[in-house]
C-alpha cells in the first residue's frame, strides 16, 4: 500500500516520501497515529506542485550556493524542545525539523538528505554541516534549548552532559552483568554430556588363538 508520509519514520523514509509498506502495518500504526496519509493521486499531484515550487528556491548554480552559504553562514536556528534533567530530549530535532526552519525563515530550500548529521537529541549549541552544491558546503548554527527556557551555562552543560553519560554507562553495564548472569544460568542447567562406554575387551580365546593357515589347495 502507497502512503504519503506526514513525519520522518525511523527506517522507513522522511515527511513527504511515497513509500511502500504493507497495508495491516500502515492500517494499524500509520494511518491511526497520523504519522502517513493514503497516497490518493490527488495527494501525490499536490505533494509534487508543492516540492517544484521550493526546489525553485534550491541553489541551481555554483554562485547561486556560495550566495546561500555567505547567508547561512551568518544564521542560527532555534529550536524550543522538551527535555529531561540530564538535557535529554523527549523526541528529537531532525533534518527535516532543520530545513522546515531554514524555509520558514529564510525561505531557503535545502535537500534534507544533504544534512550532515543525525537527529540531534540533546539540548545545547549545535553545528549542522550542509552541502549546498558540489564543492559547496556550510556549517549551520543550531540552538536547542529547553521549551519555555534558555540554555544553561557551558559548565552547567558539561555536567549534564557526564550525569547523562554515566546513566548510560551504568546502564549498559547493568545490562551485560544481567547477560553474563543469564549466560552463567544456561550454561549450569546443561545436562553433562555422558562419558562413552568402554570397549568390550576380547574374550581371552579370540585375544590368545593364533591365525590358522589356508590350507593348499590339492592338485588333481
Amino acid at each position: 500500500m502507497e502512503v504519503i508520509l506526514l513525519t520522518d519514520v525511523d527506517k522507513i523514509g522522511l515527511r513527504g516520501d511515497v513509500v511502500n509498506v504493507a497495508r495491516g502495518y500502515a492500517r494499524n500504526f500509520l494511518l491511526p497515529r497520523r504519522l502517513a496519509e493514503e497516497a490518493t493521486p490527488a495527494k501525490v499531484n499536490e505533494l509534487r506542485k508543492r516540492e517544484e515550487q521550493r526546489a525553485r528556491h534550491e541553489a541551481q548554480t555554483v554562485d547561486q550556493a556560495r550566495e546561500i552559504a555567505d547567508r547561512l553562514g551568518q544564521t542560527e536556528l532555534r529550536f524550543e524542545v522538551k527535555a529531561g534533567p540530564t538535557g535529554a530530549l523527549f523526541g528529537s530535532v531532525t533534518p527535516t525539523n532543520i530545513v522546515d526552519e531554514l524555509w520558514k525563515q529564510q525561505k531557503i530550500r535545502v535537500d534534507r538528505r544533504k544534512i550532515g548529521v543525525d537527529n540531534i537529541k540533546r539540548i545545547g549549541r549545535h553545528t549542522v554541516p550542509i552541502e549546498l552544491f558540489t564543492d559547496v558546503d556550510v556549517e549551520l548554527r543550531a540552538l536547542v534549548v529547553p521549551e519555555g527556557g534558555e540554555l544553561p551555562p557551558d559548565e552547567e552543560l558539561e555536567a549534564m552532559e557526564a550525569a547523562a553519560r554515566a546513566e548510560e554507562e551504568a546502564a549498559a553495564a547493568a545490562a551485560a552483568a544481567q547477560h553474563a548472569e543469564v549466560q552463567e544460568f544456561l550454561a549450569d542447567d546443561e545436562p553433562e554430556a555422558e562419558a562413552p562406554e568402554p570397549d568390550a575387551p576380547e574374550p581371552a580365546a579370540e585375544r590368545d588363538a593364533e591365525p590358522v593357515a589356508a590350507e593348499p589347495e590339492s592338485s588333481q
